[in-house]
């Protein structure tokens, strides 16, 4: 019981902690930036370091599973995106999977990829073919929604564990699972996580929300995004509104609901005089800055830069 009292106690000083820093340590998002010279039109969907300015990036809309190496260069004062570009795709040589999660395992130097049209997440070697092992998804995980599946994904070198979470809660789910795995791919711990409620809106269109995106801390938080999309009828009042919020998951937490705090949000629209519409849904860490703080890189899907309009976008928040 004392135990348990100190626990709560260290969880509420976080929170508390984490509150105060988020509101007063200037937490940093830089605009975002566009590279079309360099970056071909694509549907990029989930992006990992993997050392240095080096990143790989998946597509979801590719003809092959497998993913593209990127190369962007951080400021290493400010955090903010200096240039950007595309180094070429590594192909599994099998059916793309609806590849939306990826990330970077360093222990062998193997990239894990999410599927959102089989729910399955597998292991790439660098050179892009597949290496035969996966994550062992729970039953469970058969339950995703059509579409709506794994999609986010990430692992934390410092604990050893995977983290993946379906885009919308499974079926006969009201909250969203978090699941974690160990380094034996094997499942571990699972929590749930609540979305927040859409914004109410007076124009006629359609709404929908999910998490298309996680990011692991060294400290053993992880960074969850949500994303809510707007669809006005006539498209001039569409928006896209991200959050990313910061859960503490451990073992003692295992199958309970998560408290979260918001570290930033931000909202890219369609009116008469604004047309940075991002629909974001990759996100890794970077590199740390000069001054020791964390960056964090964004990327969106721009479905093929649609009719020349939407772009692929990228952008930094550093804190």
């Amino acid at each position: 019981m004392i135990m348990s009292r100190i626990w709560w106690l260290t969880i509420s000083c976080w929170l508390l902690t984490l509150s105060t820093f988020a509101q007063e340590s200037g937490v940093k998002l830089h605009k975002q930036h566009s590279f079309h010279t360099t970056i071909p039109a694509g549907n990029y969907s989930g992006i990992t370091w993997i050392g240095g300015n080096q990143y790989a990036v998946v597509n979801d809309k590719a003809e092959e599973s497998g993913f593209h190496l990127f190369t962007i260069d951080i400021d290493s004062i400010t955090g903010d995106i200096l240039h950007a570009s595309e180094n070429g795709f590594r192909s599994s040589g099998k059916p793309n999977r609806d590849d939306e999660g990826i990330c970077f395992f360093p222990k062998d130097s193997t990239l894990w990829i999410s599927g959102e049209a089989d729910n399955e997440v597998l292991e790439y070697a660098m050179s892009g073919v597949l290496t035969g092992r996966k994550l062992q998804m729970p039953a469970v995980f058969k339950n995703a929604k059509s579409n709506k599946g794994l999609e986010a994904l990430t692992y934390q070198q410092q604990t050893g564990l995977f983290f993946t979470i379906p885009e919308k809660p499974l079926k006969g789910d009201k909250l969203s699972r978090l699941q974690s795995f160990g380094n034996d791919f094997h499942p571990l711990y699972h929590w749930y996580y609540q979305m927040d409620d859409i914004t109410s809106t007076d124009r006629e269109g359609s709404h929908t929300i999910g998490v298309p995106a996680l990011a692991a801390l060294p400290d053993g938080r992880l960074l969850v995004m949500e994303r809510e999309v707007f669809k006005a009828k006539k498209n001039i009042g569409s928006f896209i509104y991200n959050k990313v919020y910061v859960v503490m998951p451990t073992k003692e937490l295992d199958s309970q609901l998560l408290e979260k705090q918001l570290l930033v949000s931000f909202k890219t629209k369609i009116n008469l005089t604004a047309r940075s519409f991002a629909n974001y849904e990759g996100m890794c860490l970077g590199p740390r800055l000069a001054d020791g703080r964390q960056v964090v890189v964004l990327i969106c899907d721009s479905q093929n830069q649609y009719k020349g309009f939407l772009k692929d976008w990228l952008r930094t928040i550093v804190f």
